[in-house]
């Protein structure tokens, strides 16, 4: 399978590469519509429910051009056990593009293993590729050059880390994760980021250490879906891993604050903090539109 033809995880593209997309997302942001997916379809397949990346991603389409075909589990054969292989082929047939947002990485590795037209991963448990790029693009946005740019991750070892940590191994900006020990990122993209650029990754206990002198500060949610049944022991695990006011002010007076959203306000975060002058998830949220057209514009033209 050649992994260029999809966007399953930041891993699989080039730091040039990377950087076009979020370059092509900020040019895209001024351009109000566009013709360039005119008569293009795209299939969003969600088993998980969805507010931002949904109406992101069918906006962005729209924007283009395009249409799009929007399924649940309910709605799709993946309820029914249909074969991945075959409802890959099968949907290559009638539309442009797939954009997935699963569960397991596994399927959206076997779609993109039998579909002839790209498959996006628009969120799975391991990665959320697609967020952090739209991230990315903010940080461009806000404080220029990110390279050299110190990042900080408070709290669970999630998807999001996962996905961080790929970037900051390919683009080579330092990152500090704080994860309470048994919420670690996957060892498997840790062990990754540490052989392709050794250093760049930290992963710490102390929220205040990895908080220091920080540029950009990302926080997320400490239960995420799926782990419902969780909450109130990840509350009580989490509780020294709040980004408040007394941690954030260890952060540089300049660095901004990201959250992927939605927020569980005084919890990982306080209303203080998200409400307050160094956040920029409006801005990071708007972003996701952009860097989603800037994707499917890549994908569906290259295929």
């Amino acid at each position: 399978m050649d992994t260029s033809k999809h966007l399953l995880a930041l891993s699989d593209h080039s730091k040039d590469t990377l950087s076009q997309w979020i370059e092509r997302a900020r040019v895209l942001k001024t351009e109000t519509s566009g013709k360039a997916l005119l008569g293009k379809t795209a299939c969003l397949i969600f088993e998980k429910a969805s507010t931002r990346t949904r109406v992101s991603f069918e906006t962005a389409m729209y924007a283009l051009g395009g249409q799009v075909v929007f399924q649940t589990r309910q709605d799709s054969q993946l309820g029914r056990g249909e074969p991945l292989k075959d409802m890959a082929r099968v949907l290559s047939r009638y539309v442009d593009a797939l954009v997935v947002r699963t569960f397991g990485q596994n399927v959206v590795e076997e779609l993109a293993r039998y579909a002839t037209v790209p498959v996006i991963n628009a969120l799975t448990d391991l990665y959320h590729p697609c967020q952090i790029l739209s991230d990315l693009m903010t940080v461009a946005e806000k404080k220029g050059e990110f390279s050299k740019l110190e990042f900080a991750w408070i709290g669970d070892g999630n998807n999001m880390a996962n996905s961080w940590i790929e970037a900051a191994a390919i683009f080579g900006f330092t990152l500090r994760l704080a994860c309470p020990q048994g919420y670690a990122p996957d060892a498997a993209v840790m062990q990754w980021a540490a052989e392709q650029a050794p250093g760049a990754v930290r992963l710490l206990r102390d929220p205040k250490e990895a908080m220091a002198n920080a540029d950009v500060v990302n926080v997320d949610v400490w239960a995420s879906m799926g782990q419902e049944a969780e909450q109130q022991s990840r509350i009580a695990r989490f509780q020294d891993y709040q980004v408040n006011a007394a941690l954030m002010s260890l952060a540089k007076k300049d660095a901004i604050l990201l959250h992927c959203l939605p927020a569980h306000r005084d919890e990982e975060i306080t209303e203080e903090v998200l409400e307050g002058p160094q956040s920029v998830i409006f801005d990071q949220a708007e972003n996701k539109k952009h860097m989603h057209k800037a994707l499917l514009e890549h994908f569906i033209l290259k295929a």
